[in-house]
């Protein structure tokens, strides 16, 4: 019986230690997917815009969309009630089913793209996250943008390789640094004081108008003009990279 109990024993801690094992590797997984979300921007990679300036009170307000067309008209209504300017970025495969709604979002405001189809390219062979870059430029070109060139990656995954593929398409990563999680509906409230507590100069504000998010074009009514009564201004994505690029020569 004692030999017994000893095999047990051992058996048990063979078993606790590739858990063990399993848990540090998954650990492991998850940060390096979570740094593949940093912003690369040293002079040896190719970088991605998450912030302007700091010396300018410039903000850029952006949307995603990738699927639903029942809140995008709300959401247009507040930023042309405010006058204010912002950066839609549209999945190919959505712009292709909507394609007078994107001509009624480029009136007043910029076109992005979120690739073709809105699915994480760390989760895809990068071949395959090569096609779904280059099936989306077509799309854009047909429904009549083919100088479509801001990308924001699925759900802001990238990794350097992304990165470097990208640029050689022709195309500039955007990503964010202010998201009150609006397609979670936290609440309205939630989503002004998000925003509101944590913007400061050339930040990107990340907020969605697909069907998911049922408080965003509530939280605008406040947001806009709150943020514009903090005196900031409100840029397109392509207006925050001229200006960065206008202050980067006359630093030069």
């Amino acid at each position: 019986m004692e030999h017994f109990y000893v095999m047990k024993v051992n058996r048990w801690k063979r078993w606790a230690f590739i858990v063990v094992a399993a848990l540090f590797s998954a650990f492991i997984i998850w940060v390096d997917n979570e740094s593949s979300l940093s912003v690369f921007s040293t002079k040896e990679s190719p970088a991605a815009l998450s912030k302007g300036s700091e010396q300018d009170p410039n903000i850029a307000l952006t949307f995603n969309i990738s699927w639903g067309n029942e809140k995008v008209e709300p959401i247009l209504e507040q930023l042309n009630k405010h006058e204010v300017k912002a950066t839609f970025f549209l999945s190919g495969e959505w712009a292709e089913r909507h394609p007078e709604i994107v001509d009624k979002i480029a009136e007043k405001h910029e076109i992005g793209m979120l690739g073709y189809r809105y699915k994480s390219y760390l989760k895809q062979e990068k071949e395959q996250v090569r096609k779904d870059l280059l099936y989306a430029k077509e799309v854009f070109r047909k429904l009549g943008y083919p100088d479509t060139k801001l990308l924001r990656t699925p759900s802001g995954h990238f990794d350097k390789e992304i990165l470097k593929m990208a640029e050689e398409l022709g195309f500039d990563v955007i990503q964010w640094n202010v998201n009150p999680h609006d397609w979670q509906n936290p609440g309205e409230q939630e989503i002004i004081d998000e925003v509101m507590k944590n913007t400061t100069n050339g930040d990107i504000i990340l907020l969605h108008a697909s069907d998911s998010v049922k408080q965003t074009p509530g939280a605008l009514k406040t947001l806009l003009p709150g943020l514009k009564n903090k005196g900031f201004q409100y840029v397109t994505i392509s207006e925050l990279i001229s200006r960065i690029e206008a202050k980067s020569k006359t630093i030069d």
